[in-house]
């Protein structure tokens, strides 16, 4: 298949480019200087000209506590972006993948979110995203809505890589301990999504490694498997809650999400997120380590 990637050297894009090709697929692999997609001439030309089966977009405005003072900022790339890729990718029959977030639910829930629960942001970055799934599901007849969350890989800054710089630096860290969501390994999302693009199977799809654990839980995970790989951590995580860490920006505390469409149609779930975490840790030390 032709695929379009946008976002493509950020933290997701990089690993669906790499994966993609590496399956044998033809990727036409978009940066903002390659494809400015606030800019709908430029989205239009650039995919009439490639004409990709598929546009993965994983380009996004993801500075979550910047995006409450830069609400104009936030709106242009998750809003606007989206729709013109929505338009470019719709005007010659390609499938859409939008990558969304659980920042789209508040948070308040007891239970994991379900894909067709009402959402309600409370984030300009939430609302931002939630603006691009309604002009997706508004303007694509081919599309994938696919929430994450806690995302992390070998490329781009996340929260794996702070705690492991931390936690070689710092005799102790104090660690959020009330909220509670499922991390998620760049490579795993990444073969979902090419799974799931070779399919008809179109909709709202939940995507995150299984299980669930607090910050201060997948603290204490990191520095155990980093200590199992020989890698010098000298702190000790403290738990704290989110009142004692303010950040300008909503955090939900419940960034769980259930995986209905992904059990409903057949696919196979992404492993526990502690396997994932394993092999990113695996692959992360031999490159530090050179």
């Amino acid at each position: 298949m032709k695929a379009l990637v946008t976002g493509a050297t950020g933290q997701l894009g990089t690993d669906v480019v790499n994966i993609l090709r590496s399956k044998g697929h033809d990727v036409l692999a978009c940066d903002r200087n390659e494809l400015d997609i606030t800019d709908q001439t430029q989205c239009q030309d650039v995919v009439s000209q490639y004409r990709p089966d598929v546009v993965i977009h994983c380009a996004a405005y993801t500075a979550v506590d910047l995006a409450e003072t830069d609400i104009d900022g936030a709106y242009k790339v998750n809003a606007v972006g989206t729709r013109n890729i929505a338009v470019a990718a719709e005007s010659i029959g390609a499938k859409l993948i939008y990558i969304s977030t659980d920042y789209v639910f508040d948070g308040t829930s007891k239970e994991p979110y379900q894909e067709y629960d009402n959402t309600n942001p409370q984030s300009i970055y939430g609302k931002s995203k939630r603006a691009g799934e309604v002009l997706v599901q508004s303007l694509s007849s081919k599309y994938f809505i696919v929430r994450t969350s806690w995302v992390y890989g070998i490329h781009g800054n996340n929260f794996v890589k702070t705690m492991l710089r931390l936690g070689q630096d710092k005799p102790s860290l104090r660690v959020v301990h009330d909220q509670k969501g499922s991390p998620t390994y760049t490579v795993d999302l990444a073969n979902f999504l090419l799974e799931l693009m070779q399919t008809e199977k179109y909709g709202v799809y939940h995507a995150s490694n299984s299980g669930a654990c607090t910050w201060y839980e997948f603290t204490q995970a990191i520095f155990e498997e980093a200590r199992s790989l020989g890698i010098n951590i000298i702190a000790q995580p403290e738990p704290c809650t989110t009142v004692e860490f303010p950040r300008p920006a909503h955090r939900p505390a419940n960034s769980v999400m259930e995986h209905l469409s992904i059990r409903g149609n057949g696919f196979q779930d992404l492993r526990p997120w502690r396997a994932g975490l394993t092999d990113f840790l695996q692959q992360w030390s031999v490159i530090e380590i050179k």
